[in-house]
């Protein structure tokens, strides 16, 4: 029998800048513009919008309400919705391959985002007349990606071993709006610059023939889900640690306007900086029109674009963008590695410091393995958990919750929050939308990668 979720969130507002933290990060900031920019722009802008309305936010309501009503670890959380021990163990099956696949996400996320902290720093190293040191911090090496992957888990570990009230959520609420400040300042300057106008013309011009393309569909599906942790098992923690009277509708719809704002924030900076860079005389496209370097632009076109500016302005904005990102993947890698975390805790008679070092351990040991596989395992494990696992996990929640959750008990889960009328439009409609149509969507999406 699994115990509660030990921990819970002191306040409303905590919850949102925790939620949002784990919805907003390297995803949405890195992630995002590199889909738009690879995949035409307004069409997956486009796609992207369509998309977190009709999947993201009632799988995110869904999986808030599987983790609140379990108010334990993901694979108890939804053996909790079947009777019988067949579904309960596939049930179970399906929240545990939630937590590996959280954990393998913090490897490719904790490298990813150890190259951000080394770009923070080359400025301060480039000022300071130290071209070796800043060549290492900048140029791809397993030595610069192993020492930053460290010292970013490390910075996670010291968060999570916390604990929820004193880690995740006071970190939550100190990062979460300085992030977002960052942000918006970032994005103003960008558009005061020549070429900018030109960015934001690709950014919100739909080529309405790329909307239905697969790779648009995939990539703007898998952008979804991993922008707002659906699928990670994430947010079934997070929705553990809530109080039971909270309205999900209006949480989930805070978390889902945040994530979304940042999204668009992000690429209203990244997008129209390319077209900055390429004004500055710096090269973006190939002669076939493709993106030039799609994977890594923010550590190609950024930089270079950093270094057209003069005076102590190239030092300056490089250190805030750079830095900005790293907040980004503090406050979702929190998400991540609390989901493993809190599962040895609750199942084990481990302290939770000790859990933590042993999740930090595991997922160092795993990120050290593809820094030194890199060109074979890196872009596997981003496609295997992002375009993969996590819609169908999604699937997998979608069918529990419509068709093996009891009826009355989760009429019984909605009337017990405060301020809810089971009878309204959308808490009639939602559990029948979950039942019906998010399976159908995710499967027809997730059919275009075999057909």
């Amino acid at each position: 029998m699994a115990t509660q979720l030990n921990g819970q969130f002191s306040s409303r507002i905590g919850f949102i800048m925790a939620a949002a933290g784990s919805a907003v990060g390297v995803g949405n900031i890195w992630g995002f513009p590199t889909q738009a920019a690879s995949h035409g722009g307004g069409a997956f802008l486009l796609m992207y919008a369509v998309l977190i309305v009709l999947l993201g936010y009632p799988m995110l309501l869904a999986e808030l309400m599987v983790g609140r009503h379990g108010k334990t670890n993901p694979a108890d959380a939804m053996a909790k919705l079947a009777n019988h021990s067949i579904a309960k163990k596939v049930a179970k099956s399906i929240g545990f391959i939630s937590i590996i696949t959280a954990t393998l996400i913090c490897t490719f996320y904790s490298i990813l985002s150890g190259w951000f902290i080394s770009f923070a720093i080359s400025p301060i190293t480039e000022a300071a007349n130290l071209p070796t040191a800043t060549s290492w911090l900048t140029e791809f090496s397993a030595s610069r990606n192993l020492v930053f992957t460290l010292i970013f888990i490390a910075l996670v570990i010291l968060v999570i071993r916390q604990g929820v009230q004193q880690g995740i959520e006071r970190w939550s609420k100190r990062l979460m709006p300085m992030l977002i400040l960052m942000l918006i300042g970032g994005s103003g300057y960008i558009l005061t610059q020549p070429g900018a106008m030109q960015g934001l013309k690709a950014l919100f011009t739909p080529d309405f023939s790329m909307v239905f393309d697969t790779d648009v569909l995939i990539g703007a599906l898998g952008q979804t889900f991993f922008s707002l942790s659906v699928g990670t098992g994430a947010m079934m923690v997070y929705g553990a640690y809530l109080s039971q009277k909270e309205d999900l509708s209006k949480l989930t719809a805070y978390v889902t306007l945040t994530d979304t704002s940042v999204a668009f924030f992000a690429a209203l900076m990244i997008i129209p900086a390319m077209y900055v860079a390429q004004h500055n005389g710096v090269q973006i496209f190939a002669e076939d029109g493709s993106l030039l370097n799609a994977d890594t632009l923010v550590f190609t076109v950024l930089p270079a674009l950093f270094d057209t500016f003069s005076g102590a302005s190239h030092y300056i904005l490089a250190i805030v963008f750079f830095s900005l990102m790293t907040i980004a993947g503090l406050t979702s890698a929190i998400s991540i590695v609390e989901v493993p975390t809190s599962y040895i805790v609750e199942k084990t008679t481990i302290s939770r410091e000790r859990a933590t070092l042993l999740v930090g351990a595991t997922i160092a040991i795993l990120a050290s393995v593809i820094v030194f596989n890199f060109e074979a395992l890196f872009g596997l494990i981003i496609t295997l958990t992002t375009e993969r696992a996590q819609p169908l996990i999604a699937l997998g929640i979608a069918i529990f919750l419509g068709w093996v959750w009891n009826r009355n008990q989760l009429i019984s889960a909605i009337a017990a929050q405060e301020g809810v009328n089971t009878n309204t439009v959308f808490w009639r409609i939602w559990p029948v939308y979950v039942k019906f149509i998010c399976p159908v969507l995710i499967m027809l999406i997730i059919m275009q990668l075999f057909f």
